[in-house]
């Protein structure tokens, strides 16, 4: 089952809008023929997008994605700075193992972006996956993996809006 049409329109108006501002940015002029370009490499880059990445499978609100971008930089050197102490301390006792966290998005892209996003997080890898779940290969098993996992996951879902397959 398709989206409803006006969310694919919004959808297509803002991945148009996003490619005209990367080009103004890219190249500020305003001469007419340079108008002319951009206005065809933004109707070029919008079609391609829509046909690589169809409507149907969700789509992105911006202002909470804004918002997670310092939570998720936060929380990466916050992590990065946990392993550094534990790699440099030979006291510093590592229980590493593999843990498997329940995760609510279904198999599909929304949940590739939140394992790509959770592997950027020094301590933990994304090893493997089930139904309903993702595995991970963790440096402490002690931690509280799966309910960080799923804090996290409510974030990006905020940012997110997930078009379920058939619904």
């Amino acid at each position: 089952m398709k989206a409803p049409a006006a969310p694919v329109a919004r959808t297509v108006v803002s991945r148009g809008l996003l490619f005209l501002g990367l080009w103004l940015v890219l190249m500020p002029s305003l001469e007419p023929a340079d108008l002319a370009v951009g206005l065809f490499a933004t109707v070029a880059a919008t079609w391609t997008s829509v046909r690589l990445m169809p409507p149907e499978v969700g789509y992105v609100r911006l202002l909470p994605l804004l918002a997670f971008v310092p939570h998720f930089l936060w929380q990466s050197v916050m992590a990065g700075v946990d392993v550094a102490r534990r790699a440099m301390s030979p006291r510093m006792p590592l229980k590493d193992g593999f843990v498997a966290c329940p995760v609510g998005l279904p198999p599909g892209l929304a949940r590739n972006d939140f394992v790509s996003i959770m592997s950027l997080m020094p301590g933990s890898l994304p090893v493997g996956e089930t139904a309903d779940a993702v595995v991970y290969h963790c440096l402490d098993t002690d931690q509280p993996l799966a309910k960080t996992m799923a804090k996290e996951e409510q974030l990006l879902l905020d940012a997110l809006v997930v078009v379920e397959p058939g619904g």
